[in-house]
């Protein structure tokens, strides 16, 4: 992982992350601390297609194993806080 402090960004600009970027993505340092994560376009598009594609993941095991209610929204949301049916 590359490091960047937030002196050297405010001093030398967004160049200084894309030369950075170009080793991976990039930690912003302030105030001795890990602040922020920089990532190029294609790297976050990745995590979040890789986080899609593990919530779908467990989204199908729960449905495999029988973890899945079906019912309305207002039948979901009483059974989830334990209110009694209305009607």
């Amino acid at each position: 992982m590359n490091y960047l402090t937030a002196q050297d960004l405010k001093r030398r600009g967004i160049g200084a992350v894309d030369r950075a970027l170009e080793d991976g993505p990039v930690y912003v340092v302030k105030n001795n601390q890990p602040r922020y994560v920089v990532l190029a376009t294609p790297e976050y598009e990745a995590l979040l297609r890789d986080l899609a594609e593990a919530r779908l993941a467990a989204s199908e095991a729960d449905l495999a194993a029988g973890q899945v209610r079906r019912g309305t929204a207002d039948e979901l949301l009483r059974a989830a806080t334990g209110e009694a049916s209305a009607g």
